[in-house]
């Protein structure tokens, strides 16, 4: 098989299984604030590897899929997905994205971003918004970070990945 079909496949693979993992085990660990957000994980995994508008067109789907379980803020979550998955794209000629902790510092400042461009879309406001980005998104960015670490880990050679930090 050519490498660069191989690569895409097992891509596929792993987005793939973190789909599952949202769906099916996220609402059954800890406090939703607090598990990690494997979709988000996966579009971050995903943006680090393709071109700008491919994964600002993922992040659109993703953030599709996240306003339809909340339809009171419809749209926010798609505007903040497309923003993160495309500057996460573009990010990647900047930062070296084959280095296991750089691409858990951008999970991890790519969710409180969202979080921020989320709450900012959605027009909460006062003591909720300072909660919500001090508090919770901190605390979801750093168990969804410590998730892509192990999920890297676990495939580093499927992704290329130095374990060197």
């Amino acid at each position: 098989m050519i490498p660069a079909r191989a690569n895409r496949i097992q891509l596929g693979v792993v987005l793939l299984l973190l789909v599952v993992l949202h769906f099916y085990v996220r609402p059954r660990l800890w406090a939703p604030r607090a598990s990690p957000d494997f979709l988000f994980v996966a579009l971050m995994l995903f943006a680090m590897r393709s071109p700008p508008g491919a994964a600002a067109l993922a992040g659109f789907a993703v953030g599709l899929i996240g306003d339809a379980l909340t339809p009171a803020r419809f749209g926010a979550a798609a505007l903040a997905h497309t923003i993160v998955g495309y500057v996460g794209s573009w990010a990647r000629a900047v930062f070296f994205a084959d280095n296991l902790l750089v691409n858990a510092a951008f999970v991890a400042g790519g969710l409180w971003v969202r979080d921020c461009i989320l709450l900012a879309a959605s027009g909460g406001g006062g003591k909720s918004l300072f909660t919500e980005l001090a508090v919770y998104s901190p605390l979801q960015a750093i168990t969804s970070a410590l998730f892509a670490l192990i999920v890297l880990v676990v495939f580093r050679e499927w992704f290329s990945i130095r374990l060197d930090a």
